[in-house]
């Protein structure tokens, strides 16, 4: 999976990019999907489709829109008058990666067609039941400056997401050579070719979740959890699932690394990418300014680390 950085660093693509891949990749290693929260024009969808184009996988994108109805999404069943029988048409789901753009902008019903098949890597379509295709990962954008025209997400379906994975400008050094090789970049990623095979990447997928973890390391994690729950800003705090999620992806942080073991570092590594989104805030600290990351940093620092 290092190749993926290295060829997107050697082909000039990734301007400041390099945690945002390392944390989609870390997901696709731990079977989860990932929210990707940024304003528009900071090359999502090309970061999306570039590391689906590395890892000879499927990509569709969806761009939601208040009018789009489940079965634009999942599929149905048109009538053949040639056969006389009923066919399957399938929808975009059936995919490697999908890449749902600005999943904020669709219906809750539509929402929630999702949260079968990011649970269950299933879809039912009148009453049968498909299996997707492994791997099988949602990523999902939406737009955080946007106010009307858009349903927020249920605190159940964010949970659905592994990690939430907050993205912004670049410097303006990185913004300048944006500038200088826009074109070169373009073209570049239309060149992209495959460096990783598709059965290779099943089988890192299950080497990452083989990675071993300590007690020491277990407990860790547990204490930053439970940590969350008992800060004075705090509403609702992580819950099991989400520690189970800082545990998927420090064990695929710690694969990407190189190492097949996981150490307290790779824990703080992903603790936003894991918290950030399952942490509500109570509403008199929020209007005070106190963000979910800064929750985080609180407790990390608050939080004994294990010796080795």
């Amino acid at each position: 999976m290092k190749d993926i950085r290295r060829e997107l660093l050697d082909s000039g693509i990734l301007i400041e990019r390099e945690f945002e891949v390392k944390a989609i990749v870390a997901c696709l290693l731990a079977r989860g999907h990932a929210l990707i929260e940024g304003v528009p024009g900071i090359a999502k969808t090309y970061t999306a489709k570039s590391i689906a184009r590395l890892l000879s996988l499927d990509f569709r994108r969806v761009q939601m829109t208040p009018d789009l109805l489940p079965s634009d999404i999942v599929g149905y069943y048109v009538f053949d008058q040639r056969t006389g029988e009923f066919r399957l048409r399938k929808g975009p789901i059936f995919t490697n990666i999908l890449l749902v753009d600005e999943i904020n902008r669709a219906s809750p019903r539509t929402q929630s067609a999702l949260l079968e098949a990011m649970q269950e890597r299933q879809v039912t379509i009148e009453g049968q039941t498909l299996r997707l295709d492994e791997p099988f990962m949602v990523l999902a954008t939406q737009n955080p400056i946007e106010m009307e025209g858009v349903f927020p997400l249920p605190e159940a379906q964010v949970d659905r997401f592994l990690a939430k994975i907050v993205t912004g400008y670049i410097s303006h050094r990185g913004f300048v050579e944006l500038l200088r090789r826009v074109h070169e970049i373009e073209q570049a990623i239309e060149n992209l070719r495959p460096v990783v095979p598709r059965e290779v990447v099943l089988e890192e997928i299950k080497r990452a979740a083989g990675v071993r973890v300590e007690d020491a390391v277990l407990d860790y994690i547990a204490s930053i959890v439970e940590e969350t729950r008992v800060h004075p800003a705090v509403r609702l705090g992580g819950s099991p699932r989400a520690g189970i999620a800082m545990l998927k992806l420090a064990k695929a942080w710690a694969y990407l690394d190189g190492r097949n073991y996981v150490i307290p570092d790779d824990v703080k590594a992903v603790a936003k990418l894991a918290l950030i989104h399952r942490i509500i805030l109570k509403p008199e600290y929020e209007v005070q300014g106190v963000t979910s990351e800064r929750v985080i940093e609180s407790v990390l620092s608050k939080v004994p680390v294990p010796r080795p």
